[in-house]
């Protein structure tokens, strides 16, 4: 009788060659959004401690946004010299000041420690990929995807234990909001032997990439980017309301974008599963957009015992999107140096266009009365994302250049 051939359960190669990088890498994302996720549970909370008016209210939950754009084309010349490792750690430690400083007792502080903290996390939005980049050439969609899931995870968590926790302590709405430094802090601590070794190796700057803002490829890239994320935040922003609104109480639609964010993580690993059985990402970009309008059409008119799986639907889409977009970054660029000049491009523009949404759509719905002319403004976005997308799912690289693609 035959020996039965053993069962073998193998994990992808990057994981087994990189493991250590890839929690190193998490660890940072699980900070680069609970800074600003965590905020809106509190938000009433804050503006009546604070005397905060519905503009400055509103001023709080976009400043972060801007400045993820504002300071994510500045990002890109600070590192000029500077190793990924040490501008990670000094993001971590600059984030720590910030959400410290936010927590004082006025409203210069909040909105101070709120520069502070955005500042931050757009060195971290910018650093990122191009260590990613640097350090797995290779599989840069795969590891890209575990990066987008623990952002969507840090999000997702510090906006669901903000209210727990301070309910738990007995406290007020400074507490919750200050424990967010603590994994900022771990994180920070935990680069900093990897700053020290990388700090002893030489920075060789190449000169700067040539027609970078004249090059239809990055702004292909930067144009799908934006529309992503301004449809993200929209969610972000208005779900919650749009779920009330049909009927259902805050609590529950709280949940439902909670359900939503989770759903995310869920889209951003499906990301690379797929890739490597494609020849470019063209069709991921099909998927994102049919996704996209079929999410939010189920939320704003599907029975509203459908609510939860129209969530999940939204979740998928703009999951896959999210992915795809950080994706892009590594997969149009040569190397770390592009990468890190065409993240801040299309991470500082992006995100000021994303600033322009929950703004805009808000404007939209008191103008209609409803949620009609907004839902349907939102399909058209998610129509009009796929066209960047589809250009910059094409296996080229910035510059003109074609390229072989290998998925770990």
């Amino acid at each position: 009788m035959a020996t039965p051939t053993p069962l073998v359960i193998t994990t992808p190669p990057v994981l087994q060659r990189n493991g250590r990088s890839l929690v190193f890498i998490v660890l940072i994302a699980l900070n680069l959004r609970p800074a600003v996720t965590g905020v809106g549970p509190l938000l009433t909370e804050i503006r009546g401690d604070l005397g905060l008016s519905s503009t400055a209210a509103g001023t709080l939950t976009t400043l972060p946004v801007l400045c993820f754009g504002i300071f994510g084309l500045l990002a890109p010349l600070l590192r000029r010299g500077l190793r990924e490792e040490t501008l990670l750690v000094a993001a971590m430690g600059l984030l720590v000041i910030g959400l410290l400083v936010r927590i004082g007792p006025w409203q210069l502080t909040l909105f101070a420690g709120s520069l502070l903290a955005g500042l931050a996390i757009s060195l971290g939005n910018v650093a990122t990929p191009a260590l990613i980049k640097r350090d797995h050439p290779q599989s840069v969609t795969l590891v890209t995807a575990v990066y987008s899931t623990a952002l969507n995870l840090g999000a997702s968590v510090s906006s669901g234990i903000m209210v727990p926790v301070e309910h738990a302590a007995g406290t007020d709405w400074r507490l919750p909001l200050g424990i967010l430094a603590v994994p900022a802090l771990v994180a920070g601590l935990a680069w900093i032997p990897r700053a020290g070794r990388a700090a002893a190796q030489p920075v060789v700057e190449r000169p700067a990439t040539a027609g970078l803002w004249r090059d239809r490829l990055a702004w292909q890239v930067t144009g799908f980017m934006g529309l992503q994320s301004f449809l993200a935040f929209v969610v972000f922003a208005w779900l919650p309301s749009l779920c009330q609104d049909r009927g259902l109480d805050k609590g529950a639609a709280g949940l439902v974008l909670a359900l939503s964010c989770l759903v995310q993580a869920l889209g951003s690993l499906a990301v690379p599963a797929i890739d490597r059985r494609l020849r470019d990402q063209r069709p991921l970009v099909v998927a994102v957009a049919v996704l996209t309008c079929a999410g939010f059409a189920a939320v704003a008119w599907a029975p509203i015992g459908l609510i939860w799986l129209s969530a999940v639907v939204l979740g998928l889409g703009q999951g896959c999107g999210f992915a795809l977009a950080l994706a892009f970054i590594g997969l149009r660029s040569t190397d770390a140096q592009v990468a890190s000049r065409l993240s801040g491009m299309a991470q500082g523009v992006g995100y000021l266009i994303a600033a322009t949404g929950p703004l805009g759509i808000g404007l939209l719905r008191d103008l209609s009365g409803g949620w009609t002319v907004p839902v349907c403004a939102l399909m058209l976005v998610a129509v009009v994302e796929g066209l960047p997308g589809l250009a910059a799912g094409r296996d080229r690289t910035v510059g003109g250049g074609g390229r072989v693609k290998v998925m770990a």
